[in-house]
């Protein structure tokens, strides 16, 4: 575990049936990185949890959400996003947590949405 050492625990919010998840943990796991998991489902970050990782995150807002959800479809967010304030979309996205892109990684200043395995690499692997 040298390499988590000089950093907070990893926080990876997640969803148990997601091939996506599973297979960003396996990674994790792989690479020796220690983190703790959240299941989104049932614990949905809060507005605020959300408003402090999307600013230190420097990706834009619509990266937080779930693009390929059924949830996200329902409710036409593609139509609906654009014109919408980012606080109405953060109180939006804490709403349910099937809304939230996963999994979505907490590392102190990093934040990582979904799993692109050379990203997490260059972010997580010191």
């Amino acid at each position: 575990m040298e390499s988590t050492k000089n950093r907070e625990k990893i926080l990876v919010l997640c969803y148990k049936k997601c091939s996506t998840c599973q297979k960003a943990l396996k990674w994790l796991d792989e690479q020796g990185i220690a983190y703790e998991t959240r299941e989104i489902k049932e614990k949905n970050p809060t507005k605020e949890e959300l408003e402090g990782w999307y600013r230190k995150s420097g990706l834009a807002l619509k990266r937080f959400f779930n693009t390929s959800g059924n949830l996200y479809k329902e409710l036409s967010l593609k139509d609906k996003l654009p014109q919408m304030t980012e606080d109405e979309q953060l109180a939006l996205l804490a709403t349910d947590g099937m809304l939230v892109k996963r999994p979505l990684v907490v590392a102190g200043d990093v934040v990582l949405t979904g799993f692109k395995e050379g990203e997490w690499k260059e972010k997580l692997s010191h």
